[in-house]
């Protein structure tokens, strides 16, 4: 597991139980019983420091490559996923995926940017940074859920959306929008979720929905840190300022009414344990949609401009 440094303590303890586990004394030492007093002490650890974890420590753990990602979740939560592929007009962007599947017993069609855990997976889904084809992608299948009256499950995960030349030219800057239109104009339930880094423009081309859910430690912004302290301060190396300035924590934007509900983490946060993060986020998903299914297509669109026109009125 990648280590963060704010969690080092634990991380020693926990190499400590690993050992002791593969310890074989004949018996004489009740390896059982110094097991359990060092977890117990990795669990007081643990809550000591994710109580008073500073913005920039989240942003460590809103990236940390052990968290699960957007295909994670579809694996887990939507039965019968069936991939659908390209904008039919450019390209197929793997950055973006997108579908047909059942969530709970429910059609629905989901969309999600996925970042890859090694390597070779990263460069393949180019690091969950869209290009203009996967913003494309993202409208057509919106769109095809407006048609066939289907939910939209969108699971929100990137650093931002490609910057390259190349995306520029394929019209980045028209896409994205376009797409936060197509969010904002669809008329069935749209529920966002940010499961890892919601990065700018990127992010909020597939969250404008009816509901906005976000993990603990997840991260939601208008540029990374280092970006803005790179701006501001002329040095990246003042990206934890940046961090706190941003009001970028799943904590602040609920009070500033950015998004609907913080779904909490497993203690020492999702990268500790997948399967009970994944768990969570399919009972927010389910309790969001109860909330929302029973809006018609014209209460759904006027909920939706009124949650997002109504957006920084709260003081900061």
């Amino acid at each position: 597991m990648q280590t963060l440094d704010f969690e080092k303590p634990v991380t020693d303890l926990e190499t400590k139980i690993e050992e002791l586990r593969h310890l074989s004394d004949g018996g004489r030492v009740n390896i059982a019983s110094e097991i359990g007093k060092l977890q117990d002490k990795v669990n007081k650890q643990l809550q000591g420091i994710y109580a008073k974890i500073t913005p920039a420590q989240k942003v460590q753990v809103a990236r940390h490559a052990d968290r699960p990602h957007c295909l994670d979740y579809i694996r887990t939560l939507i039965e019968e996923f069936t991939p659908l592929a390209g904008d039919r007009n450019f390209a197929e962007d793997q950055a973006i995926i997108g579908g047909l599947g059942r969530f709970r017993g429910q059609a629905v069609v989901v969309i999600g940017q996925e970042r890859g855990h090694d390597t070779e997976s990263r460069i393949k889904h180019n690091f969950g940074m869209a290009k203009p084809e996967g913003y494309r992608k993202a409208q057509r299948l919106m769109k095809l859920a407006d048609r066939f009256g289907l939910p939209i499950l969108t699971l929100v995960d990137t650093a931002g959306a490609f910057p390259g030349v190349d995306a520029e030219a394929r019209g980045q800057a028209e896409a994205i929008p376009r797409s936060i239109e197509v969010c904002l104009e669809v008329g069935v339930p749209v529920i966002a979720t940010i499961i890892g880094e919601g990065g700018s423009g990127g992010a909020i081309a597939i969250a404008a929905g009816d509901r906005v859910l976000m993990l603990e430690h997840a991260i939601y912004s208008v540029i990374s840190p280092e970006g803005c302290a790179s701006i501001l301060w002329r040095s990246a190396a003042n990206a934890a300022d940046a961090a706190a300035a941003l009001r970028l924590t799943a904590q602040d934007l609920l009070q500033l009414g950015i998004i609907d509900r913080i779904i909490p983490e497993p203690l020492g946060g999702a990268h500790r344990d997948a399967e009970e993060t994944i768990s969570r986020v399919g009972d927010a998903i389910a309790k969001a949609l109860s909330e929302v299914s029973s809006l018609d297509r014209k209460a759904l669109i006027a909920s939706r401009h009124e949650k997002f026109l109504s957006m920084g009125q709260k003081s900061l």
